[in-house]
């Protein structure tokens, strides 16, 4: 892709942005499968989803055991445990610190939806994104067998962690919500790695995960009390086949279409709006002089 041009003053000249976008990426590239590279990433995303969905779910069925009535903290239950904030502190932290662990090997995606927005937008090939997807659905059904192991006492009375629709809810209303849920995610991620901002803000000592670990928690704090919040296919994915629970698989189509179309709609208009060149929309300067 061509340079980005900035937009000159009256009477000055155009002048190209210190900054250069890599390559896109072929949508089939035969030789990437030789590579060990490619397979070091793979490990990286299912250890890496893994670990996500041991600590994340263990710390939802914490929570609800902690917080049950007729648990051995009866007496206080409706003050004990983490709470919603601290279930989205433990999502959004471990997506901070899996991200800053992983990046520099696989990009540190951890989430199918991220993977097919970045697939979009042709960072990532067709066979990279579909190794992916599998290694993180094969990680996180792992990750929630061993809180399974580890916790069987509480596992299924508590739920297992798998995401449902709420009461009160409908469909429609969980769908959207994991859209809007996913876009944030996603369009996190395209603007903390944007190779464009790291230019423009070289002076700013932003670490790229921090962003995107915070837009893991807050979206979970808006949506926990909608879906439990999936915008994470391979998530949900995972606490469904370990829980195995009809209510669970009746809504679980909501936690693959959600996101996919929140990941698709962001990487969309991260590309075509935010980052369409001035020289195939015009400069600033044309607009302005309308």
């Amino acid at each position: 892709m061509a340079k980005d041009i900035e937009a000159a003053p009256p009477g000055g000249e155009y002048a190209a942005k210190d900054y250069s976008d890599p390559p896109p990426a072929p949508l089939f590239d035969a030789e990437e499968l030789t590579k060990w590279s490619l397979y070091r990433a793979v490990i990286a995303e299912f250890v890496a989803t893994l670990l996500f969905l041991y600590i994340t779910v263990a710390t939802v069925i914490g929570y609800k055991h902690q917080a049950d009535p007729a648990g051995p903290n009866a007496a206080d239950a409706a003050c004990s445990g983490v709470g919603i904030l601290g279930i989205a502190w433990a999502f959004g932290g471990m997506i901070f610190v899996l991200v800053y662990c992983t990046a520099g090997v696989s990009g540190g995606h951890i989430n199918p939806a991220v993977t097919f927005g970045l697939f979009l937008a042709r960072k990532v090939s067709l066979v990279r994104a579909l190794l992916y997807i599998i290694a993180q659905c094969l990680g996180a059904i792992c990750g929630v067998g061993l809180v399974k192991g580890f916790q069987s006492a509480f596992y299924v009375r508590y739920g297992g962690g798998a995401n449902e629709l709420s009461s009160g809810f409908s469909k429609g209303t969980g769908l959207a919500a994991e859209i809007i849920g996913t876009f944030v995610l996603v369009y996190t991620v395209f603007s903390a790695t944007d190779p464009k901002r790291s230019a423009r803000d070289s002076h700013v000592p932003v670490l790229a995960p921090l962003p995107i670990g915070f837009a893991e928690f807050m979206v979970h704090l808006a949506t926990i009390p909608i879906t439990g919040t999936g915008i994470n296919p391979a998530r949900s994915l995972g606490a469904a086949v370990v829980y195995n629970n009809e209510k669970a698989w009746d809504d679980h189509w909501i936690f693959w279409v959600g996101p996919f179309i929140g990941a698709a709609i962001a990487a969309l208009y991260h590309q075509y709006v935010l980052r369409a060149s001035a020289t195939e929309f015009g400069s600033s300067a044309s607009f302005g002089s309308n």
